[in-house]
């Protein structure tokens, strides 16, 4: 038996990362019959049958796993975000955060193009939402280095809207990779899907960094939906608040004596923050969980 990374899903092949190289496998039929699909980032036990074809027999349990991405077992989400065309929706960013937290995992904001906008107002909401945060220019390579070191040893998945320049800073991380990028639409104000299935590359120091599909725009239905009582928990900033409202089951609505909109009214949560919540307590309070229940 011989065990690996999922480095790459395309067509059916599952492409396995072993200690001796790269091994293309398909996957037991046991998966497709019990409803599950080994995901890029799955650890696995492969076998190889006599023609030298690989088959994934075994996924091992995972730590996490993204509908959108389309990846598990990763270790930071690294959303790309831009204050120039296409500008970026804090809400996207929001969305996305609150995700990585119900995943326990590292949410990293990486403010791209600063060559042409430097994204301050970016950087500061998500710095004091207790967020990393790094500024950089796939055009000139500033902070690069340091996105580069904030990576190392982990499992990293890159998200963001399309256009901001996600496969240009894989490039830059990892020259000779050469992702395709895409041009910017200016009437549209986002960029070309270039990046057509979910991979792993090597960035060294056991570090992988997974390419992914872009947002070309935002739709509930990607998007994993967190129950509307257990949103407040993954909003990173609202943690050191919960339980000090008047009432136990405070939603942080309306509701009198509530810390975190007193918070809110102090400045120690920002606003722009505060009113993405709201937002996603509406859709949640709209989402029919039970609806996705086995019987």
């Amino acid at each position: 038996m011989i065990k690996g990374t999922i480095v790459k899903a395309l067509s059916g092949f599952y492409y396995v990362q072993t200690d001796d190289g790269l091994l293309t496998c398909k996957a037991r039929g046991k998966f497709r019959l019990d409803g599950t699909s080994p995901l890029v980032g799955d650890r696995v036990t492969c076998s190889v049958d006599a023609n030298g074809m690989g088959r994934v027999d075994l996924v091992e349990p995972r730590r996490n796993w993204f509908v959108r991405p389309s990846v598990a077992n990763v270790d930071a989400l690294v959303f790309v975000a831009a204050n120039t065309n296409p500008v970026t929706d804090p809400f996207l960013i929001d969305r996305v955060s609150v995700i990585a937290a119900d995943a326990d995992c590292e949410f990293i904001v990486c403010v791209n193009k600063t060559d042409i906008d430097p994204g301050s107002e970016l950087a500061w909401i998500y710095r004091k939402a207790g967020f990393s945060v790094l500024r950089t220019s796939a055009e000139t390579g500033e902070g690069i280095d340091e996105l580069r070191q904030a990576l190392s040893g982990k499992v990293s998945a890159f998200t963001g809207n399309s256009g901001v320049g996600k496969s240009s800073i894989l490039n830059r991380l990892m020259p000779g990779l050469q992702v395709r990028t895409g041009e910017v639409s200016e009437k549209l104000g986002r960029g070309k899907h270039t990046t057509r299935h979910v991979e792993l590359f090597a960035i060294g120091d056991h570090g992988y960094i997974a390419d992914t599909p872009g947002f070309a725009s935002f739709e509930v239905e990607m998007i994993k939906v967190i129950p509307k009582e257990e949103l407040q928990f993954d909003m990173v900033e609202f943690r050191p608040y919960i339980g000090q409202c008047r009432f136990q089951d405070c939603m942080h609505l309306k509701e009198p004596d509530c810390a975190v909109t007193q918070a809110v009214r102090n400045g120690e949560i920002s606003e722009s923050r505060y009113r993405s919540y709201l937002r996603l307590y509406e859709l949640s309070a709209q989402h029919k969980f039970w609806e996705n229940k086995q019987n």
